[in-house]
């Protein structure tokens, strides 16, 4: 099938990509490429995508017209938005790259001839501080970046209510693996420990409790949303983990694998964290069978000796026009 793949170059896009070519689909790939974070990163991802023949558009959602790359898709998956949760970060950007790009490309969704699904792919932020309950909790999220993509997600929904397109919607739980973003604990951890620089850490995150989930999971459950379409449209399904551990532990747990201790060094404590999520999945494993596999110390084994090989000492991934993340961790 042709599939496109938006924010394709970015981590969880590219091994997205990676997984449905080898299962012989045909992907094509979008991205803007922005500043967000050191480009060079998602130029390193192209590389490895266009060796398996894969081609990235570098189009801007919200203001290039891409009618010609969606009109024969079979599948779209909607990955492309505005991470994060920091403080340089403007909410026009969050309202235009997540709820503006998302709306132009349902609309241009709309003149695809054979479309059978369109997948949304948002994020446990939608439920806010506390993200335990299952996909009938009441959202309550509480930065720019979970508001604007509750309000793309239920955009999406009501394309699929009022049956204008094939849709659902899937929120992920803290992924985490090799291609990680660069301002995210595991990478800014990881980095620090190998720099000897001291790691930032805003106060009381250690106890934050999260359901990280192993990117190579978290594309299982991508893909068998595809290939289970039928009981998938018109339905918002999380999919992550309930396997969970403390920011504390992850920690440990690299620190660990490296043979050193991080030079811990506190921050004040930061607005619109989320304090606890526990990936409620009964409708993905009762829907698709799902059944993450991956244990917190194999998924950070794998991401460390990606950093190693990948990252440090060829790209240095703080390396921006603009927004400061070093000092911004997202734990």
């Amino acid at each position: 099938m042709n599939i496109l793949v938006t924010g394709a170059a970015g981590f969880i896009g590219s091994h997205l990509s990676e997984a449905l070519v080898k299962h012989k689909h045909q992907v094509v790939g979008i991205d803007n490429f922005n500043s967000y974070y050191n480009p060079e990163l998602k130029r390193a991802n192209t590389q490895d995508l266009q060796r398996q023949g894969i081609t990235i558009h570098p189009f801007d959602l919200a203001g290039d017209n891409i009618d010609h790359l969606v009109e024969k898709a079979d599948f779209i998956f909607h990955l492309a938005a505005q991470p994060g949760i920091s403080a340089s970060t403007p909410f026009s950007d969050y309202e235009r790259n997540n709820v503006q790009a998302t709306y132009r490309l349902l609309e241009a969704a709309l003149k695809a001839s054979q479309l059978k699904g369109f997948i949304n792919i948002a994020t446990s932020s939608i439920y806010g501080e506390d993200a335990t309950g299952d996909e009938n909790t009441e959202p309550r999220p509480t930065s720019y970046y979970g508001v604007t993509k509750l309000a793309a997600e239920q955009m999406v929904m009501a394309y699929a209510r009022e049956g204008k397109l094939p849709a659902c919607s899937l929120r992920l739980f803290s992924v985490y693996g090799p291609r990680e973003r660069p301002e995210k604990l595991y990478p800014k951890l990881i980095h620090s420990i190998l720099s000897n620089q001291p790691f930032p850490l805003h106060q009381g995150s250690q106890d934050h409790l999260r359901s990280y989930t192993y990117v190579g999971d978290i594309v299982n459950g991508l893909m068998a949303c595809m290939n289970h379409f039928e009981v998938c449209n018109k339905e918002i399904i999380n999919i992550g983990t309930d396997h969970c551990i403390t920011t504390g532990q992850g920690i440990s747990i690299v620190e660990t694998l490296l043979g050193k201790k991080a030079l811990i060094e506190s921050k004040a404590k930061r607005p619109g964290d989320q304090l606890k999520t526990h990936a409620n999945i009964e409708k993905a494993r009762k829907l698709l069978n799902y059944q993450p596999q991956t244990l917190p110390s194999v998924g950070l084994a794998h991401e460390v000796a990606w950093y190693k090989s990948h990252v440090f000492g060829n790209i240095n991934p703080y390396q921006t026009l603009e927004n400061p993340l070093l000092h911004n961790l997202a734990a």
